[in-house]
């Protein structure tokens, strides 16, 4: 805020910047993730209305899903996570179906190594009756 009150920050490298420095001010700069990466995270997810348009999409599934109709849900980090979860479980306990995947499927050493964009990925499966 104090940085805006002096200028406006115009690029991404500039958010980037300030982030970057408050973080080393504060003594918790974690040098395998940059430290704007939760910050430009945290913009696209509430910009782009991420979980709502999650929970709204998984909450119209059943309308459509017929017996044998298999769901399967990428996420990318833990507050999406969470609500593919808590979604599935509750369809579980509402008889709608099984979980397929009881814990979430997560990439291989090989394959974070070759993609280290999966190195979050969480896939999850659940199938109605």
């Amino acid at each position: 805020m104090r940085r805006r009150k002096e200028r406006d920050i115009n690029t991404t490298i500039e958010l980037s910047e300030i982030v970057e420095s408050v973080y080393k001010k504060a003594g918790i700069y974690n040098t395998k993730i940059h430290p704007a990466t939760k910050t430009f995270q945290a913009l696209r997810i509430f910009i782009n209305r991420e979980l709502d348009n999650l929970s709204d999409f998984l909450q119209k599934v059943p309308e459509f899903a017929k017996s044998g109709t298999k769901i399967g849900i990428i996420s990318f980090h833990s507050l999406e996570d969470r609500i593919v979860k808590r979604t599935f479980l509750s369809w579980e306990k509402d008889g709608l179906g099984h979980r397929i995947t009881k814990k979430p499927i997560v990439p291989s050493e090989e394959e974070i190594v070759i993609n280290p964009r999966s190195r979050s990925a969480k896939f999850r499966v659940f199938e109605f009756l």
